[in-house]
């Protein structure tokens, strides 16, 4: 049966990237086996939609399967995304005059990592989050949180009991959600007339070119572009009128709409997105054919490496127990005889396994405790920030690697 679009609803008939059968990147298995033998894969293959130009999986898994109350993934546990979010609080609070009597939103708002430094700054917020207990933390740290997740009906009941948003913060989420269209019309009934929502993602352009397929994952339902979140926004009645290009997540924008008959004016950095988009031709079918083969070179150089380490009797282990490398160590086939184990520092991770590999997860002080001679960095967009941290494995020789695009050892 051919799959359809999740958006326009045409037939899907294009492949970029089919990655086989893989578990849910973000669940942690216990250490046991009915944990192992209970854990379920399903299809992981990406496909584009020839009218809309959506980028997406075909298997929808629900998505209260990922995002339960004991979702894992907590975004205070990277410093720079924290720092990252400081300096957009600090940047939206000037550019758009806010204040005490403004009200600041996030969707899929998360531990709070973000909307801390606006209430810290005296300007009221509420966050929208799905997983209850990074709500819970959250809360713990004076930000309000709705738990639930967000779509038309939830903006309709959060509007009927308080005021709209000035400003409101979709960060790495509109990727996630199964009905991007209903979702994306929650966002012009919640916001003021002329309050300004902005939307965070990584950019399909840096995916195809930077060779990160290690970013597709079942939470991933989408991989955006410019040319499509245009088209998203205007059809729920929303206006594009400004982005700016991040280096997060290997490369991200930042797409500010506002209502389309608001003041906010189109700013440069629109046009010169548009223009990239249109120069690597995403919009016709050139810039996707030949990724899977340039993904299966990515791993036979990854696999070559754990077999000149093993052969040389150098051993290995991994830092980050994120879900790209999940993605990443699953469709390369390695498993715990070739890693040894992972190190993170959220403790919702810790004594858990890799779900796929099932690589065992510790504490950091493991790699002081084992000495391992080479530290894969799976969250490579961390890279300087890991390395840095945790210098102290040079002490005994040992060196720091990236796997994508390509092999890099320092």
């Amino acid at each position: 049966m051919t799959p359809c679009c999740r958006y326009c609803a045409d037939p899907l008939t294009l492949s970029f990237a089919d990655l086989g059968q893989t578990p849910l990147a973000n669940s942690y298995l216990q250490p046991t086996s009915e944990a192992r033998a209970a854990e379920r894969s399903y299809p992981l293959h990406v496909m584009v939609c020839r009218s809309c130009r959506l980028v997406q999986t075909t298997e929808t898994v629900p998505a209260d399967a990922i995002f339960d109350h004991d979702y894992a993934y907590l975004s205070s546990y990277s410093a720079s995304w924290v720092a990252h979010a400081a300096r957009y609080a600090e940047a939206m609070t000037h550019r758009f005059d806010l204040g005490s009597t403004s009200m600041v939103a996030e969707v899929a708002s998360n531990d709070g990592y973000l909307l801390q430094h606006f209430a810290g700054a005296g300007i009221p917020v509420l966050g929208i989050e799905p997983a209850g207990h990074a709500a819970e933390l959250a809360e713990e740290k004076g930000v309000r949180t709705h738990v639930a997740f967000f779509n038309e009906a939830t903006a309709r009941e959060l509007t009927e009991t308080g005021p709209q948003a000035d400003l409101i913060a979709a960060n790495n989420v509109l990727a996630h959600v199964p009905d991007i269209r209903d979702f994306a019309t929650g966002f012009p009934i919640m916001l003021a007339p002329e309050g300004v929502v902005t939307f965070e993602f990584p950019h399909l352009l840096n995916l195809i070119e930077k060779i990160q397929f290690d970013t597709i994952y079942h939470e991933h339902y989408s991989y955006l572009s410019l040319l499509f979140v245009e088209q998203l926004l205007e059809g729920v009645g929303l206006r594009v009128f400004d982005v700016e290009e991040l280096p997060t997540h290997g490369g991200s924008l930042r797409v500010f709409a506002c209502h389309q008959d608001a003041r906010h004016r189109e700013a440069p950095g629109l046009q010169k997105v548009r223009g990239d988009e249109n120069a690597a031709g995403l919009a016709t079918d050139a810039p996707y054919a030949g990724f899977g083969a340039r993904i299966e070179a990515v791993c036979d150089g990854f696999r070559q490496f754990l077999a000149e380490t093993a052969t040389a009797g150098k051993s290995v282990a991994g830092y980050g127990a994120a879900a790209k490398g999940n993605t990443f160590l699953n469709v390369c086939g390695v498993c715990a005889d070739e890693i040894g184990f992972v190190v993170d520092q959220n403790p919702e991770k810790q004594n858990r396994l890799l779900p796929g590999s099932h690589i065992p997860v510790h504490g950091p002080d493991r790699l002081r405790e084992l000495k391992p001679d080479f530290v894969v960095i799976l969250p490579w967009n961390l890279a300087e920030e890991i390395s840095t941290q945790h210098s102290y494995i040079r002490d005994w020789g040992g060196r720091f690697v990236t796997a994508v695009p390509d092999i890099k050892v320092f």
